[in-house]
């Protein structure tokens, strides 16, 4: 024995098979690589098998085959295993496998204080399901691909308030592109997704953010079956999962077990379960049966025979896992399982729908285009009648070809099986495997067309209408949900009714040619439990009857105008017209008034405006110009107001709001105020997904959300319409009152109202300021009735004349200016406008004072001149009374000869003057202050006619 020998036989003794495995090392660049022993323990023996040369890089498996690392040939796996061959699977998801990181993260900025630390994707046994908070959360894998490769993976995406994307980044840290990323909704069961991989190191992301906010119910989006490519080769096989077997060696994949048989982990062969015992498809584990209870059978109806008879049938409900002969504590009077019921009896068939006929079997078909039934014969429409079509299903001996029942169990996944069973007069559900099931009732139709006799116009919304007669009884917490959309699993949810619920009718408005699907739901509990407890709660159908369907069926006949081209082509009735009642004669509606769209017949078809509005040309609907002529308080003058600069769509939002976790939310509201045909109308949007769910009218809502994700700065969800019909616009004069209306729902039985009110403020030049009501800070407080206050300079009227006054200035050097200024507080706005300053000629102070000074001077003089004159006359007088009195001096008490003192006819006085000798004015003063004489007479100086002076006294 040589040393060599020696030492291989020490290593054998040293080292078992099970202290170390092989691995190979990293490819050159020439694609090989080493096989080398790698020790299972650290510090141990350096003597382990010297490494060999491996297989080439591009060395590969096929499926259900493993590489020995030992000799390194491909080996089959064994029974109860199986192998992808140059790939990886993971479709048990008990615990996180080896490999996967789920973290959460907020991708709000804002938000620093939200703790998204437990927002992990979560393991749930056949799949992982992801967060359903408004945290993000990602998982990822990091994978070494030795050649290009696939990741397939199964999802389940069916809430559309999530953000679901996949992408992948290579050793280059480039991303999937950003389109293909985002994951589209499940429209019916899991959906599958595949993806090609590049050569090296590949990660992969799954990433959920979601925003749904109060009172949204989130379903979270589920993976499961992940398989990767690429990977060259493995080194072992799995074991197949409980509930699945393999029974060959070599295979691909396991096997799920049938029911009522279970299997263990690496099974080659389910086992069956005992007498007493049941097991679902797939099981791990059998559960002991129930006894048989009432609610586990239901009864239907066979179709009809030749003879127009009925068989009342019996059947469990089907898996069935109770047991007919288990003693236990049931509802019945012997304390035992209960037995199915005897089928067998005869009924009458119940008749056929509206618009079908009997055929020779007793069965029902169609009437063809352009007739009509109500359910036994069809018939031709008479001449200027058209077919009125849809479907109406009111009887219910089979179910309709176009409507069909399923399961949505609490793993979020549907069933074939049968929930909604009929019963002639109506159909109703039956028992589901939980009471947390959801038994759905789903109807589909290909689209609609507005009858020959209905105008086309944009105004005019409604396409269909859907509407049924229900009933619910429950002991519990049961809902019934009705939804609507483009596909059974797209749906969204119109209305719901919880808990018992009277036989009520319930309509529904269809505006879309997209919405073709419509679905019901019935739970019975939200609680999850396997033991069946309100299995006697149901929801019962009376009828379902939806209008304007393509290809549906006519139970009536209605007339219509004719047009000139053919004697029986039904056209529309001229705007502005109804349809006298039995007649096809349209006849002009009253002034200002609208047509309704759900009635064209008969004068009440005819509705009046609202206030201030007027109706379209194609008279369907009423719309406002934006202007408003209104006479101001007291009978003054007539006010104008033109609303044209608030006409755009105008968005504004409430104050924020921040659910449990701190996300920061408001509430959007677009609107589009007033205008004529062919206005913008405010449009709300759902973006999450990429559905885009869009809805118009004067007034919508959404939800929004600030953040980053998916490259939009904000993410809009919930979008609702709060006013899509203008009522009419009334004055208070401060502020005016816009009200809006919208249709009907479950919870405003008198539909939402939206009052817009505008105020006017002529401080509010720059944006509009609208603000919501201080005590509904969500602009309702009901969330019927919205109330918004619109504050704006374009509130206020046009401005008139009797808005501004005039200013004059004073006269300057013959000029004179006039100035118009408004009144303050300005009031107005638009309108006429301040006139330009206007200049006038004038006179000014300095002329006038010149002429009047100059009038008193001439008045001073000539007032002088006449004083002089009266006082020179005065002294003549004075005269000639001295002389009289001297006269009369001579002979007392005799009067003078009247010739003696008086001026005689034909006399000059100036003859007898006698002139006093000019003196100065001086002396003149002094001889009027002479003082009188003692006889009481004054000396008059006098002048003889010699010209002496001489002086009388």
């Amino acid at each position: 024995m040589d040393i060599c020998e020696l030492g291989h036989n020490l290593c054998d003794v040293m080292f078992q098979k099970s202290d170390y495995h092989f691995e190979y090392t990293d490819c050159d660049v020439l694609g090989s690589r080493w096989r080398v022993a790698v020790p299972n323990k650290p510090d141990t023996c350096t003597g382990l098998p010297d490494p060999v040369k491996g297989t080439q890089c591009t060395f590969s498996c096929s499926e259900g085959e493993f590489l020995d690392m030992r000799s390194q040939e491909c080996q089959k796996c064994s029974g109860g295993t199986y192998s992808l061959g140059t790939g990886v699977a993971f479709d048990e998801w008990d615990s996180m496998p080896a490999g996967f990181i789920s973290h959460g993260m907020n991708m709000n900025i804002a938000d620093i204080y939200t703790n998204c630390s437990n927002s992990t994707w979560i393991p749930k046994g056949d799949y992982i399901a992801s967060n359903i908070d408004e945290c993000t959360s990602t998982l990822s894998y990091a994978v070494s691909l030795k050649k290009a490769g696939t990741v397939s993976f199964e999802y389940f995406y069916p809430d559309n308030t999530i953000f679901f994307e996949f992408y992948v980044q290579n050793d280059q840290c480039e991303s999937t592109d950003s389109e293909g990323r985002w994951m589209r909704t499940s429209e019916k069961d899991w959906t599958p997704h595949n993806l090609k991989l590049n050569r090296g190191n590949n990660v992969l992301y799954w990433r959920t953010t979601s925003f749904a906010l109060v009172g949204s119910a989130v379903k979270p989006v589920l993976l499961r079956n992940i398989a990767i490519s690429g990977v060259a080769y493995t080194s072992e096989c799995f074991h197949c999962k409980p509930g699945t077997y393999s029974a060959k060696p070599g295979s691909a994949h396991c096997t799920p077990c049938p029911a009522d048989s279970y299997s263990n982990k690496g099974a080659t062969v389910c086992q069956q379960c005992e007498v007493d015992k049941y097991a679902e498809a797939g099981s791990g584990s059998c559960k002991r049966r129930p006894a048989c209870t009432t609610s586990d059978y239901f009864y239907t109806h066979t179709p009809c025979d030749s003879k127009g008879q009925t068989q009342l049938m019996y059947k469990w409900i089907e898996p069935k896992i109770c047991s007919e002969i288990v003693e236990g504590t049931v509802d019945n009077s012997t304390g035992g399982a209960v037995k199915l019921p005897a089928s067998g009896q005869m009924e009458t068939c119940p008749p056929c729908n509206p618009g079908f006929s009997v055929t020779n079997t007793s069965g029902c078909e169609p009437c063809p285009h352009g007739s009509y039934s109500n359910g036994t014969a069809c018939a031709e429409c008479p001449v200027g009648t058209e077919p009125v079509v849809g479907f109406e299903y009111k009887w219910w001996n089979k179910m309709p070809d176009n409507m069909r029942s399923s399961v949505y169990s609490r793993d979020n996944s549907y069933s074939g099986l049968k929930r909604w069973e009929v019963a002639g007069e109506y159909i109703y559900t039956t028992q589901g495997d939980l009471d947390s099931d959801y038994m759905m009732l789903s109807l589909t139709v290909p689209g609609y067309r507005l009858p020959h006799s209905v105008a086309k116009d944009d105004e005019r919304s409604e396409l269909s209408r859907i509407s049924f007669v229900f009933e619910t009884q429950c002991t519990a917490d049961c809902t019934l949900y009705f939804m609507a959309g483009y596909s059974e699993r797209t749906n969204d949810m119109v209305e719901h009714w919880s808990g018992t619920t009277r036989k009520q009718s319930y309509s529904y408005l269809v505006k879309s040619n997209s919405t073709v699907s419509f679905t019901w739901g019935f739970q019975r509990t939200q609680a999850y439990s396997e033991v069946r407890q309100y299995s006697s709660d149901f929801a019962k159908m009376y009828t379902v009857q939806i209008t304007n369907v393509v290809g549906g069926v006519a139970s009536q006949c209605r007339h219509c105008a004719l047009g000139s081209g053919s004697a029986s082509e039904c056209v529309p009735c001229p705007p502005a017209h109804y349809m006298v009642n039995g007649t096809g004669v349209c006849k002009s509606c009253p002034p200002n008034t609208f047509i309704r769209a759900d009635q064209t017949v008969g004068e009440a078809a005819c509705i009046h405006c609202g206030p201030n509005t007027h109706s379209n040309k194609a008279h369907s609907a009423c719309v406002s110009d934006c202007r408003l002529d209104l006479q101001s308080t007291g009978g003054g003058e007539v006010l104008q107001y033109d609303f044209t600069p608030l006409a755009n769509i105008t968005s504004f939002q409430s104050s924020p709001r921040f659910t449990s976790k701190g996300l920061r939310y408001y509430h959007q509201f677009r609107v589009g105020l007033c205008g004529e045909e062919g206005r913008e109308v405010a449009v709300c949007v759902d973006n999450v997904t990429e559905s885009r769910k869009e809805v118009r009218g004067y007034a919508c809502q959404s939800t929004v959300v600030p953040s980053e994700v998916r490259g939009q700065s904000v993410v809009s969800s919930q979008p609702f319409t709060i006013g899509d019909t203008l009522i009419g616009k009334r004055s208070s004069f401060t502020p005016w009152c816009i009200p809006l209306k919208y249709e009907t729902t479950q919870a405003c039985k008198k539909g939402r109202t939206t009052t817009i009110r505008l105020r006017c403020d002529p401080t509010v030049a720059g944006k509009d300021q609208i603000t919501l009501p201080s005590k509904c800070s969500e602009g309702t407080c009901d969330g019927c009735s919205f109330h918004f206050l619109w504050r704006s300079l374009y509130a206020c009227p046009l401005c008139t004349e009797s808005h501004y006054r005039e200013i004059v200035s004073a006269c300057i050097q013959g000029i004179q200016r006039t100035t118009y200024v408004w009144q303050q507080p300005l009031q107005c706005t638009g309108g006429v406008s301040l006139p330009a300053q206007t200049v006038s000629a004038c006179v000014t102070l300095d002329f006038w004072l010149k002429v009047g000074v100059s009038t008193g001077t001439v008045a001073a003089i000539l007032l002088i001149s006449i004083s002089c004159y009266f006082w020179k006359r005065t002294r003549k007088l004075e005269y000639k009374y001295s002389k009289l009195m001297m006269t009369a001096g001579d002979k007392e008490c005799e009067l003078p000869a009247a010739d003696s003192c008086a001026i005689m006819e034909g006399e000059d006085a100036e003859d007898d003057l006698i002139y006093l000798t000019k003196k100065s004015f001086f002396t003149k003063i002094k001889s009027f202050s002479r003082e009188r004489s003692s006889d009481g007479f004054d000396s008059v100086p006098l002048k003889s006619s010699s010209g002496l002076e001489m002086e009388m006294s």
